[in-house]
């Protein structure tokens, strides 16, 4: 037998009497108590990612609190434990601390101090849980979602397109803004074809000069032109056997792209200088931030190239429209970046995480990859919407507008973040927050939110 889910705090104590007492402040307080009078066995009855805490009493018959402190925090290290002591007892309250307690209350305490205690508590442990499923959902996952992170619609039907295209011989075209991560879709498409064991040759047009562009692409022989004084094996031919990645494909000059359009078409490469005709068994996937049709139709991309490259397009979504894959991502490159540095991990509080939510990633995953290295780091953030925060302190949003039009957006934020996150009712909604459900209700209202942006179910249940 198993406890419940729903259940949010179980209280132990042998005092029947103060039991009833703590269960009643407990229950008045909105919180479902499982009341208890023995310590035994209760490790075995709750699940590992039960998300809720315990209270006991340490000086108990039977197992007393610390001994169930050290069997449940064999079973999950995360675990809160609240524990009671004596008059008297702190000493051993002190060494219950250092074995992992949460906190201790000493006897007597206000009820507001054992409300506090164990509100402080739940919200770290629903901390605990989200952040425990983003790495789950990182590390499970095959070699292509691995690369890809993410499991937004847009993100998971990207993956499907590279799955079907990755097999066949298709020039590919990606399409992208600056940063989505147009290369890391290349090299996916390169890895997963019979092509992976061939080169993968990468070169961006944009960074090439327009005077040695053509020698790098398709080589040249001695004597070429001038300083050219021996044979160059370009690009192209390099890759034979393999993939060439071309990004920014709209830079290339009008001249180029009709020896690129013909190396596409017959399959063959001539070095400058050169009058052999060198067959190339290669696969092209070209890259672009630009509207190619647009820049066909203004004539400076060549309308047939873009035909014979549109064939096979892969667009890849923007961060913002990707939801909580920012979340997974931010807390992928985060652990990358501490264990790379030999630091400890940083965990993304709540209002970090709505914030994160909020921000529109005009530079995409390579903006959040460096925001990400910044927090293990522990250095303060400066992102391109005025968002700033250190790993070991709050996250700030700089906005425009007084002190209440700022908490008013604030509160937005959080409760907009809370939404994007599956809740079964908006009871379960309102606990996450904190607030009462009128309260809940009134916010909504107010913020012109509506639970079904949760996706869960559009139903206000037990509001008033």
């Amino acid at each position: 037998m198993t406890i419940d889910n729903r259940i949010q705090v179980v209280l132990i104590d042998d005092d029947p009497h103060l039991r009833q007492a703590l269960s009643q402040t407990l229950d008045l307080a909105g919180l479902k108590i499982l009341p208890l009078a023995e310590a035994k066995g209760l490790a075995a009855q709750l699940e590992r990612d039960w998300p809720g805490v315990v209270v006991s009493d340490i000086r108990m018959p039977g197992m007393d609190g610390l001994e169930l402190l050290t069997e449940l925090h064999a079973q999950d290290p995360e675990l809160p434990v609240l524990l009671i002591t004596g008059h008297g007892d702190v000493p051993l309250a002190v060494q219950a601390m250092r074995a992992g307690a949460y906190d201790f209350l000493e006897k007597p305490f206000a009820s507001d101090a054992l409300l506090d205690s164990v509100r402080r508590a739940l919200a770290l442990r629903r901390l605990v849980l989200d952040n425990r499923s983003l790495r789950l959902a990182l590390s499970d996952r095959n070699e292509l979602s691995t690369r890809l992170v993410g499991h937004s619609a847009p993100m998971l039907r990207l993956r499907e397109q590279i799955g079907a295209l990755a097999a066949t011989k298709a020039d590919v075209l990606i399409l992208g803004e600056t940063g989505a991560g147009k290369e890391v879709v290349a090299r996916a498409l390169h890895d997963l074809s019979n092509r992976r064991n061939g080169p993968f040759v990468a070169i961006n047009a944009g960074a090439l000069a327009e005077s040695v562009v053509e020698s790098e692409l398709f080589g040249h022989e001695p004597g070429a032109f001038t300083g050219a004084q021996k044979r160059r094996i370009g690009k192209f031919e390099f890759a034979n056997g393999g993939t060439l990645f071309l990004d920014e494909i709209e830079s290339m000059s009008l001249d180029v792209q009709v020896k690129l359009l013909r190396l596409l078409q017959e399959r063959v490469v001539e070095r400058l200088g050169g009058n052999q005709l060198i067959p190339l068994d290669i696969r092209i996937i070209a890259a672009t931030k630009e509207d190619l049709r647009q820049s066909a139709d203004q004539g400076r991309f060549r309308a047939d190239l873009y035909y014979r490259l549109n064939v096979a397009p892969l667009r890849i979504p923007p961060l913002r429209e990707r939801g909580e894959d920012a979340l997974m991502l931010f807390q992928h490159f985060a652990d990358e970046a501490s264990a790379r540095h030999g630091l400890p991990p940083h965990e993304l509080q709540p209002a970090q995480r709505a914030l994160l939510l909020r921000h529109t990633w005009p530079g995409n995953v390579r903006e959040l990859q460096n925001a990400a290295e910044r927090f293990a780091l522990g250095l303060e953030l400066a992102l391109d919407n005025h968002m700033s925060q250190g790993a070991g302190g709050s996250m700030v949003e700089v906005v425009s507008g007084g002190l209440s039009e700022q908490v008013e957006n604030f509160e937005k934020s959080l409760i907009a973040a809370e939404l994007a996150r599956s809740h079964s009712s908006v009871r379960s909604l309102a606990e996450a927050l904190g607030i009462p459900r009128k309260t809940l209700h009134d916010k909504l209202r107010k913020h012109g939110l509506n639970f079904a942006d949760g996706g869960a179910s559009s139903h206000h249940d037990d509001l008033d």
